[in-house]
């Protein structure tokens, strides 16, 4: 079985209910030190310890189509509660500002979140943790694309599009604003200086679909969704992939500090090893994974994003 996998738009045909994986039965313990010190991604979840009654609300940056992402994480919602015994509700929101802002105030527990956003809600949230992030975000890359219009061939040389109309996605968004921005600013292309300013699609679904109808010549999305949606067969022929970014760290799951208060101390080590303890092998797991193209998910912690933050603070994206 292959372990890199694409994000579907539609997701499987049919679901079937989602049950508790085979080493859950009976209570387990929480990820344990002495395992994630010999590089063991494999943990057991532990029990819900008493009194730890509530909801845990999840959310994430709205970087693809709103049908894609509600079919996703209503399935994560839905594995998660029955692992770990607890009420998971997915809260959708409205842009990238909006996620931060409702998981500084505690709306949201849970959220799946960019580098670039994770920074910024990390540094809002005083005692939020990064707990994991896919096999596939530690190596990201992001795509720029062109018109065939434009007449441009593949290459790694980024100056030709210093000339055309260019959008990115979101305007916080990490592999579609910030890391491209600054390879682009590297190969000394002003990022913000494109011929009547840069265009900000919202999402990297929309960013394909400005570029193939022509309103802009160029633009940049990351590479999972330029992946998924070529396998799909959904990318515009007039749309073609341009050149691709080096690597660096992208999504991560980031925990609110309020959470942990409400629902107990073991939720970090609890959370931490449901996501790494989802295994391509049973199938369940299979299809949360497949949803977000990732072989397995891995424990991450703060220190991964320093890159990012450093980034985002000379791109003026974080004060």
């Amino acid at each position: 079985m292959s372990t890199r996998r694409t994000v579907r738009s539609g997701g499987p045909a049919a679901r079937t209910p989602l049950s508790r994986r085979g080493f859950l039965a009976g209570g387990a313990a929480v990820l344990a030190a002495g395992l994630a010190a010999c590089g063991d991604r494999t943990s057991l979840v532990a029990a819900a310890p008493s009194g730890s009654t509530g909801r845990l609300s999840i959310g994430a940056i709205p970087d693809q189509d709103p049908e894609v992402l509600q079919r996703l994480y209503r399935t994560v919602a839905d594995s998660m509660s029955g692992a770990l015994d607890l009420d998971v509700a997915y809260q959708p929101v409205t842009d990238y500002a909006a996620a931060v802002s409702l998981f500084r105030t505690g709306d949201l527990d849970l959220v799946w979140f960019g580098g670039l956003t994770g920074v910024q809600a990390r540094l809002q949230t005083p005692g939020a943790r990064p707990l994991a992030q896919r096999d596939i975000d530690a190596d990201f890359h992001s795509i720029f694309v062109v018109n065939t219009a434009t007449g441009l061939p593949p290459s790694e040389d980024l100056t030709p599009l210093a000339g055309l109309r260019f959008t990115y996605g979101s305007e916080t968004s990490t592999s579609g604003r910030l890391m491209p921005a600054y390879f682009l600013q590297e190969q000394g292309v002003d990022p913000a200086g494109f011929p009547g300013g840069p265009g900000f699609s919202g999402s990297h679904d929309a960013t394909l679909a400005l570029v193939a109808s022509g309103s802009y010549q160029a633009g940049v999305l990351n590479e999972q969704v330029w992946t998924a949606r070529s396998e799909e067969g959904a990318v515009d022929p007039a749309v073609v992939r341009y050149s691709r970014t080096p690597a660096y760290y992208d999504y991560h799951w980031l925990l609110g500090p309020q959470a942990t208060e409400r629902l107990g101390e073991e939720l970090p080590g609890r959370l931490t090893g449901y996501f790494t303890g989802l295994s391509a092998d049973d199938p369940a797991d299979a299809e949360v994974l497949d949803l977000f193209g990732a072989g397995a998910f891995i424990p991450t912690e703060a220190g991964n994003y320093d890159r990012i933050e450093q980034i985002g603070r000379r791109l003026g994206l974080i004060s």
